[in-house]
């Protein structure tokens, strides 16, 4: 598994995480800037996963 950064045909930073098989399992929901503000939401997201609840809605 890993998260790929890349720029948008707009020219912002992005992120995608993807599985050992290539298929995308999440994506960043905005663009961002600077490929530096894109790292810290994945850094964000990595320290919110190990403890985010499995919920029923």
């Amino acid at each position: 598994m890993k998260f790929v950064l890349y720029k948008d045909k707009s020219g912002e930073w992005r992120w995608r995480f993807k599985a050992a098989n290539g298929n995308i399992i999440c994506v960043s929901s905005e663009g961002y800037s600077s490929k530096q503000n894109a790292q810290h939401s994945i850094d964000s997201v990595k320290k919110g996963m190990a403890d985010a609840p499995v919920v029923e809605e």
